[in-house]
């Protein structure tokens, strides 16, 4: 029984269900006999009435056995939840009584008053499952004309002895009509319960859904407004630097949608040929042009009645726009060469990283096209505006990382974090994670010490040493650079390049020595040359 059944309730999925196994049922009954198939119909109440039932109680942390107050309470909130319009009436002892003025089936009922044996059984059910024994008498009916319903379930047989209705039964742990044997109810019960037990689309709050970092303002607004426009079907934009997220907000966005069980297809269309950019959206027919020897289902079908991402929506060329554009607009296309219109019900997520406005402004990007992708904004900052989230991040990271190679590593050491927030991380969120793979897979014990950054033409400081109109986390970064190349330089001096001996005495690996060395391009053969160069005298006058 998916989390959260009852509270997606309603008529629709009721009725979807109920005539997806009806139809079932009638495929079997076909020259069946009339009682047959109120058994049947009263065999699908039943198998409901314990889905409903376990649903109900899971909502509202329900345990243990009923009084009749709540049985009534549970059996009313269900009928309302499917199309009624029940409410409890007076009762006795051993009684319940409920009246209702709308029927779920609608004014069909009346066509067909069977399937008031729908109702009989969902109530039977409860009221057996929880006191052992019920009988459900419908004195109104809306099926015969009476204008409402009104039905008494009694759980005490002596006093129901007198009434003719429907009788229900508990029997080893399974809850059977009057017509059907203990063993034949299991077999239905095992069955038939799947359909009735999953009616519900809704997502399960357990359910995957992409990991997304916020603790810094901007952040927890893009979460604010993913919660918001997830369940909806508008067109969101996502803008942001390269590296920065995109794709995992797109992803969470459909994950926390109601096709979160359907395809999410990505791609970038920035890689697709120029030439290839209609085909791989729209598909084409066979014979659309040379080469084209079967029918090409583009990225719109396989997306069918799910998510599509276009990445670098600023990469398409103006006529795919157009395209693009018609789709958005009415729900269809055609493929490359075909004739037939096919529907699209595709729900799309697309990216930029350039300023639209501004490729508006040239024209090469349509402006009916950006009002219809930007519904609903989406700005996801650069890493370094957003210095809260890199913390975070990097515990993330190193945890995912550790789980991935099997290895521990509880956290950066005061150095490694220093560094970590005096970069610029101009590749953003993919760059961190990068740099912390690699300085993850180098490193010895359980502190990460070594933050493996790559040396860039801008590293170190100008010759005089002076960091003259450098942003304040810049000039550290490149003053922390020139320190430590300063610190290698003596030590490879020292221990004449011996790798092994200038780790010993800086408290490091040999294996991260040997990497910093690589990152400011130093090499530790031209230190051992110095060193045979200084004694070679004394080896000449020995």
């Amino acid at each position: 029984m998916p989390d959260k059944l009852f509270s997606h309730l309603n008529p629709i999925l009721f009725l979807q269900t109920f005539i997806a196994q009806s139809v079932e049922v009638s495929a079997k009954m076909v020259g069946g006999k009339g009682n047959d198939r109120l058994n049947h119909i009263e065999q699908l109440g039943l198998t409901a009435s314990g889905c409903f039932e376990t649903a109900y109680r899971q909502e509202l942390a329900q345990d243990g056995p009923l009084d009749h107050g709540k049985y009534a309470d549970m059996i009313v909130a269900i009928k309302n939840k499917i199309g009624g319009n029940f409410s409890r009436a007076s009762s006795e002892a051993g009684m319940v009584r409920v009246g209702n003025t709308r029927c779920p089936f609608g004014e069909a009922v009346m066509q067909a008053p069977e399937l008031c044996k729908m109702t009989s059984s969902v109530f039977g059910g409860i009221a057996a499952r929880n006191f052992g024994y019920a009988k459900v008498i419908l004195d109104k009916r809306i099926a015969v004309g009476d204008g409402m319903c009104e039905a008494r379930i009694y759980t005490d047989p002596k006093k129901a002895a007198a009434f003719e209705g429907d009788e229900y039964h508990r029997e080893q742990g399974v809850i059977r009509g009057r017509g059907a044997t203990v063993k034949a109810q299991i077999i239905r019960e095992r069955r038939e319960g799947k359909a009735w037990c999953s009616v519900s689309p809704s997502q399960p709050e357990d359910a995957d859904k992409p990991f997304v970092v916020a603790k810094s303002p901007a952040m927890l607004n893009a979460l604010e407004t993913i919660k918001v426009v997830a369940p909806t079907t508008a067109t969101v934009l996502i803008t942001g630097e390269t590296g920065v997220g995109k794709e995992v907000v797109a992803r969470r966005i459909h994950a926390m949608s109601e096709r979160w069980n359907r395809n999410f297809v990505a791609v970038n269309c920035g890689a697709i040929p120029e030439n290839l950019v209609e085909t791989t959206l729209f598909g084409h027919e066979r014979g659309a042009f040379t080469g084209a020897y079967e029918v090409h289902h583009g990225l719109f079908e396989r997306a069918e009645g799910g998510s599509l991402f276009l990445d670098e929506i600023d990469s398409l060329p103006l006529a795919a726009q157009a395209r693009l554009l018609r789709v958005l607009q009415g729900g269809e296309f055609e493929r490359v060469g075909g004739k037939q219109r096919l529907s699209a019900d595709v729900r799309v997520i697309a990216a930029a990283g350039m300023r639209l406005d501004k490729l508006i402004a040239e024209g090469e990007f349509r402006m009916d096209l950006y009002y219809r992708i930007n519904v609903v904004p989406i700005l996801l900052p650069p890493l370094r505006e957003r210095c809260e989230d890199i913390l975070p991040l990097v515990d993330h990271i190193i945890a995912q990382l550790s789980a991935k190679y099997n290895k521990i590593i509880i956290a950066l050491s005061e150095t490694a974090i220093a560094r970590v927030m005096q970069y610029d991380w101009p590749g953003n969120v993919r760059e961190l994670e990068n740099v912390l793979e690699r300085s993850f897979l180098f490193s010895a014990g359980p502190i990460m010490s070594e933050l493996l950054l790559p040396q860039t033409s801008g590293a170190t400081p100008a010759s005089d040493g002076r960091p003259i109109d450098l942003p304040l986390k810049e000039a550290k970064r490149r003053a922390a650079e020139q320190v430590e190349t300063l610190i290698l330089k003596e030590a490879l001096t020292r221990f004449h390049g011996n790798v092994s001996k200038v780790a010993k005495s800086l408290g490091l690996t040999p294996r991260a020595i040997h990497q910093k060395l690589y990152l400011h391009s130093m090499d530790p053969n031209s230190y051992r040359s110095q060193a045979r160069l200084k004694v070679a005298p004394l080896d000449k006058g020995s």
